[in-house]
């Protein structure tokens, strides 16, 4: 059976899967606080892979990159629940608590750990909704946001400094962003995004750092990352061509073959 994710309501999101499944990439816009059900999840992003096992909370911060391996246990099912910290919610918890970020918060910081009782509880909680046995209203969907909001406080003071950081994205070293994050299949608007740019500032600076437009320099970087992988570490190209990028396996070997003038079989 395929996986399957359904948006309970419009803030919670239920995954579940019968089989191994790879996710495509994902560009996470708000903060959301996940609960493993059952099984793992593989998350690969800029600073490499964490894995979420089963009974975890995971704290996953707005404003980055994501592509999953979703792991089902051995009784054979995948499940992982999450609830959307959306910002319209952040601000108004903000304002009647009178929070405010006092220093940005470090992009090192764990941000996963083993579930306790109160978090446990909570997400017992959302199953009926699940479960379709009881129907959230908009005021009940936001007091379950503000309700996430006091556990992950509770668990942790200094996540008020990510939370309620409403700052706009700063431009950040866009050479090492981008050499980080060029296997992710995602729009050029994405990337301008997540490196605090508008489109055309992104474009702007970015020719200036590599000398070509962002399509020319992710597929060839792309390329030249799957000539080593092959090369060096002995990878088939049906294991790498997603994970650099590429959407299909005909068209990686059509761009392999045109860049290098070999075929993948000849490197």
């Amino acid at each position: 059976m395929e996986k399957t994710s359904e948006i309970i309501f419009d803030k919670l999101v239920y995954s579940c899967a019968f089989e191994t499944y790879r996710g495509h990439e994902e560009f996470i816009p708000d903060h959301f606080l996940g609960f493993q059900l059952s099984g793992e999840t593989h998350a690969f992003h800029d600073k490499g892979k964490t894995v979420i096992k089963e009974n975890t909370v995971v704290l996953v911060r707005k404003n980055q990159l994501i592509r999953t391996i979703k792991q089902p246990a051995k009784n054979g099912k995948y499940q992982f629940l999450a609830i959307t910290l959306d910002l319209e919610t952040l601000r108004q918890y903000a304002a009647e608590n009178k929070i405010t970020a006092v220093e940005r918060f470090p992009d090192t910081q764990k941000l996963f750990f083993e579930s306790d009782q109160f978090f446990s509880g909570y997400f017992t909680s959302l199953l009926p909704y699940i479960d379709k046995t009881k129907t959230a209203t908009s005021r009940l969907i936001i007091l379950k946001i503000k309700e996430a909001i006091e556990l992950i406080l509770q668990s942790n003071p200094d996540f008020k400094n990510m939370l309620f950081d409403f700052s706009e994205p700063y431009k950040i070293d866009l050479k090492e962003f981008m050499n980080k994050n060029f296997m992710f299949n995602v729009s050029v608007e994405t990337f301008a995004r997540l490196t605090g740019r508008s489109l055309s500032g992104f474009k702007r600076d970015f020719g200036k750092a590599f000398h070509m437009t962002p399509k020319q320099w992710l597929k060839e970087k792309r390329l030249e990352e799957a000539y080593f992988q092959i090369r060096h570490k002995n990878k088939k190209p049906s294991d790498i061509y997603l994970e650099l990028g590429f959407e299909n396996l005909s068209h990686f070997y059509y761009s392999f073959k045109q860049k290098f003038g070999l075929t993948t079989t000849e490197v």
